[in-house]
């Protein structure tokens, strides 16, 4: 069974094999659960699938995307 070490940053580097069996790749995002009957850590692979995205029909500046998440974030304070 591959181990890992957990750094000083409480990272794990998963091993090259798991990472294949599970189809994991980099800049996924993994699920991590501790489940109290096994006594262990479990780490789920992403779910795969296509993502759901719309065209709106209007080009967006950059400027006009962050006005609207300043927007967005003073709405919620």
């Amino acid at each position: 069974m591959p181990t890992s070490k957990v750094n000083r940053n409480y990272q794990v580097t998963i091993p090259k094999d798991v990472r294949r069996k599970a189809r994991i790749e980099r800049g996924d995002t993994v699920m991590v659960e501790y489940d109290e009957r096994l006594d262990n850590i479990l780490v789920s692979p992403p779910k795969r699938g296509k993502r759901k995205t719309w065209v709106l029909g209007k080009k967006l500046r950059v400027d006009e995307i962050e006005a609207g998440i300043e927007r967005g974030q003073t709405a919620t304070r």
